[in-house]
């Protein structure tokens, strides 16, 4: 491994070579980052989407963490040289995210799963959107749900209330300084929620602004971690993220926030948060999470509802 002069590892071996420009037209390039292990199904499809934007110029970084099936493989080895794959063991999902991250030469990074995909217009809106004022750190697009859930999944942003859950997607546009300066991904947090950890980290340093267009193609899977983490354990991570960032959720911060963000947009009055808090503080786990599971369910099921109506 080698170190950059911003102190960040980047792996030495790329396996495919390419060629990139830094500037179109004096744009900044977008490095997007796919994570990939084993989702040899979806992945023509996930590159594809990149390939087709709109925005340029936009560099592809592949990250195989480890794959290990013949199809997955055999795609890999088949990709053209506009793709720059980085080969490592498998170390989870925050640890490729970082890799490719650290590899990245582009001043924007976007984060794409390698079974989820973008229209067209994707990295230009957020682009747009980081540039729209001087404090904005990231830009999200709303969701267009596939698979097991299937609509428009609109996501408000409130800082208050993502310390609850995490209403941002993992796709988020920002900037790989920004990445630098709050520490990247924590690759110990393998079970899952190492995106609303970083997002906590990172919205600390400034606004996130929201895209009011369904751009980003999730597709949701029965053996996903939308399911197997956050379903069976979200109050067992959410209790690691409260004990990580034990100042941000103390009583008088959390009082400052609430007074601060209560007159945003959110998807829940934010005075429900407190009795939620307190529930989960007094309450076995197994408890909370069983509620979570029939809280989140239902509520992901009514904001989509409302969302096809609209």
């Amino acid at each position: 491994m080698g170190r950059d002069l911003d102190g960040v590892r980047r792996p030495d071996v790329i396996e495919q070579p390419f060629t990139t420009t830094e500037k179109v037209a004096g744009r900044e390039l977008v490095s997007v980052v796919i994570p990939c292990y084993n989702t040899h199904q979806y992945l023509t499809q996930t590159i594809e989407s990149v390939r087709h934007q709109t925005y340029a110029p936009i560099e592809i970084i592949l990250v195989d963490d480890g794959s290990t099936d013949r199809e997955t493989l055999s795609v890999l080895a088949g990709l053209s040289s506009d793709v720059r794959v980085i080969r490592q063991d498998n170390k989870g999902l925050p640890a490729a995210r970082n890799t490719g991250i650290a590899a990245a030469n582009g001043e924007f990074i976007l984060p794409l799963d390698a079974d989820d995909w973008l229209d067209e217009t994707a990295v230009n809106e957020m682009h747009r959107a980081m540039l729209s004022a001087d404090n904005v750190v990231a830009a999200y697009c709303d969701m267009q749900m596939h698979g097991n859930l299937t609509g428009v999944l609109k996501k408000n942003y409130n800082f208050f209330e993502q310390l609850f859950f995490n209403q941002l997607p993992y796709c988020l546009l920002f900037r790989r300084r920004d990445w630098v300066e709050v520490g990247g991904y924590d690759e110990a947090m393998r079970k899952g929620y190492e995106d609303w950890d970083f997002n906590i980290r990172l919205a600390q340093f400034g606004l996130i602004h929201r895209v009011e267009r369904p751009l980003f193609n999730y597709r949701i899977l029965s053996t996903g971690m939308l399911v197997s983490v956050s379903n069976r354990n979200h109050c067992d991570l959410w209790r690691n993220m409260r004990n990580k960032h034990r100042k941000l959720y103390s009583l008088v911060s959390l009082i400052g926030l609430w007074r601060k963000w209560g007159g945003k947009p959110s998807t829940y009055p934010l005075i429900l948060y407190f009795p939620w808090l307190f529930a989960s503080m007094i309450l076995p786990l197994s408890w909370t999470n069983f509620m979570f599971r029939i809280l989140r369910t239902k509520s992901q099921s009514h904001r989509i509802g409302l969302s096809s109506k609209r």
